[in-house]
């Protein structure tokens, strides 16, 4: 039994030392692809016990384990959409072969980077077959409650490259200072006039006239004005307000008052605006807090618009997709435009190195790992992502080569117990002669 045992363990060394063999062969052979996860060999003993007829040898157990939870080095790279996760969290994907044939999925994979490029669908993909999961968002760029246990509401992003965007106008804000000589009664009284542009609902270019007209009936300087907005599009009167201006120590210059007149709404003191109904809608226009001068003012003797500012966008083309450190998708138009197309979530499990490991440096859960939760990017355990980004192979090329020594020794060994229990077998053999 004894010389039997030797046999035995010595098979199971070699065995146990080609399992390690092949998990260094593996490390090295993807020591270039991104996000590679090392496989790690550990041996275990194998006791039988001991009896008065001598030793039994046991032998040993090779057991492997990929290292999911290593993170490595974050490279940088020069495609927007180069995906990597910093810290703990993995990318939901699916496979492509599955989206194409059904146009949905059935099993989520989970990933911690990847090179997402769209394909000729606008499907954003990596050259492997791996199209990247996200929520859409609703059309004013906010997402609904979903299941955060499932990927319930999860859908592979698909960007249509030949979209157009076009951003009506709802804000502006009148940065002007009007002429306080103009309000004398020896002005000549003549109106000031301002032309600003403004974007439909289609992204065409309107224009909203706006008419200062000074109060020079009275006997000394009135610091009043008439505001008179008309929108251009069908020559609508859409805002008359009445403005008075401080002429005191501290508050010169100021708004003392805005009064609606026939059109309009009323000026609200709590925002400084005023609201205007145009063809395509309101509009919100920011005149300035009474007592302030962050809006309209009346000092010295020059007209000077010099602080317009809008919101809106005429019609732009896609230029570009990004993806930032929250996960949200965004579409970039070369109008300045800027749309929140969807928001990739970072799924999350208890214990990651219980995942069962697929092709292509992906995962899917499993009753070890624990169940996946989906976290918005920067929440909770997760870290955030970057893009123009790839995560670096898991391994350490000097640290296998030197593994890699280790074992060969170590199976010559085991080799060289089959040689000796021969030997011995052999004189064993001989006696009989």
């Amino acid at each position: 039994m004894t010389i039997s045992s030797s046999l035995n363990a010595g098979v199971a060394g070699l065995q146990s030392n080609a399992t390690r063999l092949a998990a260094i062969a593996d490390n090295i052979a993807n020591s270039s692809t991104y996000g590679y996860k090392k496989v790690q060999t550990d041996f275990h003993s194998l006791v039988l016990g001991e009896s008065g007829a001598g030793y039994t040898a046991g032998g040993v157990r090779a057991s492997t384990m990929r290292i999911i939870d290593q993170r490595r080095s974050i490279v940088p790279t020069d495609n927007a959409t180069d995906l990597a996760v910093r810290e703990r969290g993995m990318l939901p994907v699916a496979s492509a072969t599955e989206v194409e044939a059904t146009g949905t999925f059935s099993q989520m994979m989970l990933t911690t980077t990847g090179s997402f490029r769209m394909d000729e669908e606008g499907y954003l993909r990596t050259a492997s077959g791996l199209m990247l999961l996200g929520w859409p968002a609703s059309a004013d760029g906010s997402f609904p409650a979903v299941s955060r246990e499932t990927d319930t509401g999860l859908e592979p992003i698909q960007i249509d490259a030949s979209s157009f965007s076009g951003n009506p106008t709802t804000e502006i804000g009148l940065g002007v200072n009007l002429p306080a000589t103009e309000t004398e009664p020896t002005a000549s009284g003549d109106p000031a006039q301002l032309s600003i542009e403004y974007f439909d609902n289609l992204g065409k270019a309107q224009s909203l006239t706006i008419v200062f007209t000074p109060d020079v009936s009275g006997t000394t300087a009135s610091n009043a004005w008439t505001m008179e907005i008309t929108d251009e599009v069908d020559g609508t009167l859409v805002g008359d307000y009445d403005l008075t201006f401080n002429d005191t120590r501290t508050g010169g210059g100021t708004l003392a008052s805005v009064t609606l007149g026939s059109a309009g709404a009323a000026y609200d003191t709590t925002t400084g605006t005023v609201v205007v109904t145009v063809a395509g809608g309101p509009i919100e226009i920011d005149l300035g807090l009474l007592g302030t001068t962050d809006g309209l003012t009346q000092l010295s003797d020059t007209f000077a618009p010099t602080g317009i500012s809008k919101d809106g966008a005429e019609v732009g083309t896609l230029t570009g997709v990004e993806v930032d450190a929250t996960g949200y998708v965004r579409a970039n138009f070369d109008n300045g435009d800027v749309q929140i197309l969807y928001q990739v979530p970072l799924a999350d499990v208890s214990n990651p190195n219980g995942m069962q490991s697929m092709d292509y440096q992906t995962y899917i859960a499993t009753t070890d790992s624990g169940p996946y939760y989906l976290w918005d990017a920067g929440d909770g355990p997760t870290g955030d992502i970057v893009s123009y980004a790839r995560e670096e192979s898991g391994t350490d090329v000097a640290g296998e080569l030197t593994d890699m020594i280790r074992t060969q020794r170590a199976y010559s060994s085991n080799a060289k117990v089959f040689q000796t229990v021969d030997e011995m077998l052999q004189e064993t053999t001989n006696i009989k002669r």
